[in-house]
């Protein structure tokens, strides 16, 4: 592990966007470029190099998790996003489920492993492997994910119901799923792992049951991505966790102490320099600007992103704590806004 490189990092001051999406777009053919690893570390390490980052972060595809997972159901990858499982699992589907598949099965999972070789021949670049959060993929893999996490965070038992049952199971397969992702990444090369775990906020897990003494944010959230963080650290990785979802500080604080990334990324709807106090000072804080609304003008227009990125700006460097500014998730494609979108990613380095 090497926490020390992202606090030193941060010392410099860097505005690094997470925009690989952008510059795949760039390219006469996307989708080639995405299930291609030659042609696919070629843009990362472009995107690298255009914004100056040592980092080189993959594209944010949280797709390649459920659709290698589905495809040990025989589901096939055309039907994935849609595909839920909506009864319980027999014993022998979660054991083939939960078994060890050593090497991705789709293409787009095994171009970011091949990219990911290439780029760790790069001796100024840290190549970042990607992965869905274990929690934000179970509530993938079902039709009302909200409903079943209501009623265990009531305290209904899995015997007592089918929707708890199939929660439990999906959680099961789910971390599996991520952890045979995070460990492909690692053995071709990744020297740190951004876990993304959006669903992990209070449009899923009830910040009142909580209060109440419900243990669903312990088991559904953080006992998984501790056991995560556990098999990354042991391989000399370090975490990077990103959750840009609505939170409360409680989930804030668990995020920053209890799985203690070497740099925690948060959406704009946290004032990082409020949450500086929640985090460890040992943890950089990255983003936050609203990058979700870079396509539109009439939500974010470009003064607002120079306003917002020199309030993050100045207020991080008043309270001290270290701090790369960045985006509160990737910077994502948009045909009809495409130029709309380079303005305001422009505007963040430049201003």
């Amino acid at each position: 592990m090497n926490r020390q490189f992202f606090l030193d990092l941060a010392t410099r001051e860097p505005r690094l966007p997470i925009g690989t999406d952008l510059l795949l777009h760039e390219e006469s053919d996307p989708q080639l470029v995405r299930n291609h690893g030659p042609a696919l570390a070629a843009v990362i390490e472009r995107a690298a190099r255009r914004w100056k980052s040592p980092l080189a972060i993959p594209l944010m595809d949280l797709r390649l998790e459920k659709i290698d997972l589905l495809a040990l159901a025989g589901v096939d990858e055309a039907e994935a996003d849609t595909f839920h499982f909506t009864t319980a699992l027999e014993e022998d589907m979660l054991a083939a489920l939960c078994g060890e598949q050593t090497e991705p099965l789709c293409a787009g999972s095994r171009a970011r492993d091949e990219a990911l070789a290439l780029l760790s021949q790069q001796p100024d670049l840290l190549p970042v492997g990607m992965a869905i959060g274990p929690f934000s993929l179970t509530t993938r893999l079902m039709a009302d994910p909200i409903t079943a996490g209501a009623m265990a965070g009531a305290g209904i038992k899995a015997e007592d119901s089918a929707e708890v049952r199939l929660l439990g199971q999906c959680l099961r397969v789910a971390e599996a799923a991520v952890l045979r992702a995070v460990r492909s990444q690692i053995r071709h090369g990744a020297k740190a792992i951004m876990i993304c775990e959006p669903a992990a906020c209070t449009a899923y897990i009830s910040p009142r049951q909580i209060r109440a003494g419900s243990h669903l944010f312990e088991h559904l959230v953080m006992e998984p991505n501790l056991r995560l963080k556990a098999v990354i650290e042991a391989a000399g990785c370090d975490l990077i966790f990103h959750n840009c979802g609505e939170l409360v500080d409680l989930m804030v604080k668990a995020y920053a102490h209890r799985l203690h990334p070497a740099m925690l990324s948060l959406g704009s709807s946290r004032r990082l320099w409020e949450d500086a106090h929640l985090v460890p000072r040992d943890v950089v804080l990255y983003g936050n600007l609203p990058s979700k609304h870079f396509y539109s003008d009439d939500e974010l227009p470009v003064a607002e992103v120079v306003r917002r990125t020199e309030e993050l700006i100045d207020r991080m460097r008043a309270c001290g704590h270290p701090y790369i500014l960045g985006t509160e998730c990737d910077v994502l494609f948009v045909p009809e806004a495409q130029e709309t979108i380079r303005k305001k990613v422009e505007a963040m380095l430049c201003c």
